[in-house]
């Protein structure tokens, strides 16, 4: 269910053949003061998953392997591509450091068509592997910028949950639960990795603590419990606010696109999660793409998205 390079060529060969639709990009801000959106943004093809630079002066989106500097409040916004290592192909699952001097990315490449995860300087140079058993894909930082959460399947059965440091080393499992974990992103103090998985039927977000969920997964904790599908949390930087995606009743996983989406808020948990009301903020045509990885502005203010559109209904 992850977007494999290969399930990526198959996917293309098949539109090809079929004559599915193509589909049209919207980046897009969510002002949660002023509960306005922006675009950013608009092209023909597949745009994802933005993060905003620690500056707040861009965005970083990938398209077709390729990452980009896509520059805010500047329109018509063009973006600028970033320099990495040719054989890299990047996927929709990067982010900056929280100092923002590095880049952490999945890519593939012609030595493994299975994701791995590379940090590199923040603007492309020195790209260095930091996990190479595969498919393994980063989704956050450590606030202290010591590691990087990822999500790998080592047994080609099952997703987990793994922690590397950034520097480099050992990888360290975090989960064991026989369910699909995804998503990992850490708390703004450090305490917490916050992740969606399907342990117990159904997509909800959970946590657990930064260090792991412990034996048999007792530590984990259930956020999120409702009818909604709920993927990919990320913390706001300020640390109130917490930011998933949740797709309909029954959707099963998370590479499809044109679906109708939510994107909900909820307080972040103290010490003790509460029942939890999600909060609608915005509801959109997405999926696959729409908010991967981390998008808040470093004002807690403002998040990037993607929303996708049929290509023939874009040009009407």
């Amino acid at each position: 269910m992850r977007s494999f390079v290969i399930a990526v060529l198959f996917i293309s060969a098949l539109s090809a053949q079929t004559g599915s639709p193509r589909y049209s990009s919207r980046i897009m801000i969510y002002d949660l003061t002023a509960r306005s959106t922006t675009l950013v943004y608009r092209a023909d093809g597949i745009w994802e998953a933005p993060n905003w630079s620690r500056d707040g002066t861009f965005l970083l989106s990938n398209s077709n392997g390729k990452l980009y500097r896509i520059p805010v409040g500047r329109a018509p916004a063009t973006p600028e591509a970033v320099i990495l290592d040719p054989p890299l192909r990047c996927n929709n699952d990067h982010d900056f450091s929280p100092d923002g001097k590095r880049l952490a990315i999945s890519a593939s490449s012609p030595a493994s068509r299975q994701s791995q995860v590379y940090v590199a300087n923040a603007d492309g140079s020195d790209a260095r592997l930091i996990v190479s058993a595969g498919p393994s894909y980063f989704h956050g930082w450590s606030p202290d910028g010591k590691y990087l959460s990822f999500v790998a399947n080592r047994d080609g059965k099952q997703y987990d949950l793994y922690r590397v440091p950034a520097a480099g080393g050992q990888e360290e499992r975090l989960t064991f639960d026989p369910a699909y974990d995804d998503g990992p992103d850490y708390s703004r103090d450090g305490k917490w990795i916050y992740f969606n998985s399907n342990r117990g039927g159904g997509w909800n977000i959970w946590r657990m603590p930064a260090d792991g969920a412990g034996a048999d997964d007792r530590r984990a904790q259930q956020v999120t419990d409702d009818d909604l599908e709920d993927w990919f949390p990320h913390p706001s930087p300020d640390g109130r606010l917490l930011l998933f995606l949740s797709f309909p009743h029954g959707t099963e996983g998370h590479n499809e696109r044109g679906l109708p989406v939510q994107l909900r808020l909820i307080s972040m948990p103290g010490d003790v999660v509460r029942d939890v009301r999600p909060q609608v903020i915005i509801a959109f045509t997405g999926g696959q793409g729409s908010i991967n990885v981390n998008s808040w502005a470093p004002d807690s203010r403002r998040f990037a998205y993607v929303s996708y559109e049929a290509a023939a209904a874009a040009e009407r």
